[in-house]
């Protein structure tokens, strides 16, 4: 059970973290005349999930993709592929990395002509090599450390830190403090996840 709440209150700020910086990539596609495909219903694609297929038929879901010339109606052309990962352990940071790696890599061979750039959005625990592997392969990082998470939910009055030792009770309180949280208690700065 403690394995069960602890990976909850893991995804809830996971999807919070993805979701704090959607708002900036989507005014960045509009300052720069591009589409900011992510998840939800798009008429142009089946599904809610971002899909890219490689050179191979092999489907890649992604968290967010800049394309020129899309529209709700029309794929464009791919010119950003980005990712977005919350990780609490370095044990899980390589495989991460290597998921990530697998998912975009051939994709932008696929999509050579436009250039594609390949960002990441990591937030948690990761490892020194996990973080170089990615940049060896040509991937640009946006890194938040779990310390700064931290601090972040500190100022809204939630205690985010938590370790394989955090008891079932601790994380139930913390989930409950998560789920009272609104925005307009915060200002506006912390909105609960959809859920999408």
């Amino acid at each position: 059970m403690a394995e069960a709440k602890g990976h909850k209150f893991g995804q809830t700020l996971g999807e919070w973290c993805e979701q704090a910086i959607e708002p900036l990539l989507q005014e960045f596609a509009e300052r720069h005349g591009l589409y900011l495909d992510r998840k939800g219903a798009r008429p142009a694609r089946r599904g809610k999930k971002v899909k890219w297929v490689d050179d191979y038929r092999n489907a890649h879901d992604l968290d967010y993709v800049f394309e020129r010339g899309g529209t709700d109606d029309t794929v464009g052309t791919p010119v950003a592929f980005i990712e977005s990962a919350w990780r609490r352990y370095t044990k899980h940071s390589r495989n991460k990395a290597q998921e990530i790696q697998g998912a975009v890599l051939p994709l932008r061979d696929r999509h050579y002509r436009s250039a594609p750039f390949m960002g990441c959005f990591l937030v948690g625990v990761y490892t020194s090599g996990a973080l170089e592997q990615l940049q060896s392969l040509g991937f640009h990082l946006l890194y938040f450390e779990y310390s700064t998470i931290i601090e972040a939910f500190k100022l809204v009055g939630i205690d985010a830190s938590f370790g394989e030792t955090t008891s079932d009770a601790e994380f139930s309180k913390k989930q409950k403090k998560w789920q009272r949280l609104t925005a307009k208690k915060t200002g506006g700065g912390l909105e609960q996840p959809s859920g999408n």
